[in-house]
């Protein structure tokens, strides 16, 4: 009897529940009165027990009743949420929008775009992976993601497409208390080369043994950009970090920019863009994604 049990019958249910009687559960749902009960006396002989008390004016729910209503409502509820994502596969959209970004990519540019993407696509659950250098690009050549937000590594491998989003300017910095930070005057690369470089340490296998951004030869390897970015506040050592991550600092006095002779090989800054394979382009929602970190 119960393999026969219907949506339909348990939205009625909780309707009854809701609107506290039969004729206002059948305005609800735009029934008559006599089909509401007709639903629930069929559901309670399929249950085999009845739902309701139906003594006094308005029905009340049984013992029994209320025991299955948070089931019934958890039931309607996964089978809503499974007709919205049938919906939104029929539509093209992304069952789940992968994002793998740069560590380096500003914090608040990517807040604002998540914070209007959930408005936009409410159905659509997003995953993001922050990673640096060759581990940025790993989730999207594993297919685990659709996009690869990439700054801090220069080069897109073969059968990738690229599109260019912005510029991070980017700054060498280090405490005032350290001694670089007392020199006057361009600072020469052998002094660098002997004073100890905070840098982020590569957890891919795609360019391991590849230095980026690298002029000591004291490199302390981090694995976390909140790590080099403490430790470098404490003075042991200096760092290329993205300006819009240290203007804090260097307006409050707690990390100063270092005049150097020749800056590291990336340059002045990262160049972010948007990587995708080329069989596997953005769906709607990463489309809708990309364009957004463009106009921010």
């Amino acid at each position: 009897m119960l393999d026969g049990m219907s949506i339909d019958q348990l939205r009625t249910f909780i309707a009854a529940v809701d609107e506290g009687s039969f004729s206002a559960a059948g305005r609800k749902l735009r029934r008559a009165q006599s089909v509401v009960s007709a639903t629930l006396a069929n559901l309670e002989s399929q249950v085999g027990f009845p739902l309701f008390e139906r003594t006094g004016r308005y029905p009340k729910l049984t013992e029994a009743g209320a025991a299955l209503l948070e089931a019934a409502r958890h039931t309607l509820a996964g089978m809503d949420a499974f007709k919205a994502k049938a919906r939104i596969l029929a539509e093209g959209l992304e069952p789940e929008l992968a994002v793998s970004v740069d560590v380096m990519f500003p914090i608040e540019i990517l807040t604002a775009v998540v914070k209007e993407f959930h408005l936009a696509f409410p159905g659509t659950p997003l995953r993001l992976y922050v990673e640096a250098l060759g581990a940025v690009l790993q989730p999207l050549l594993a297919g685990n993601c659709r996009v690869a937000i990439i700054g801090s590594l220069p080069d897109v491998p073969t059968g990738c497409a690229s599109e260019f989003l912005l510029s991070v300017p980017a700054v060498a910095v280090v405490s005032p208390d350290h001694p670089l930070a007392k020199m006057a005057g361009p600072i020469l690369r052998p002094v660098m080369e002997n004073a100890v470089q905070l840098v982020l340490a590569d957890r891919s296998s795609l360019t391991a043994g590849r230095n980026f951004g690298v002029m000591s030869a004291k490199t302390w390897r981090l694995g976390d950009m909140g790590a080099k970015h403490a430790f470098l506040r404490a003075g042991l050592g200096w760092g290329y970090m993205p300006l819009p991550m240290v203007e804090d600092d260097l307006a409050n006095g707690r990390l100063v920019i270092l005049n150097l002779e020749i800056q590291p090989d990336v340059g002045p800054g990262f160049s972010m863009h948007a990587v995708h394979m080329t069989q596997y382009p953005p769906g709607p929602a990463g489309r809708w994604f990309i364009n957004k970190l463009k106009t921010q």
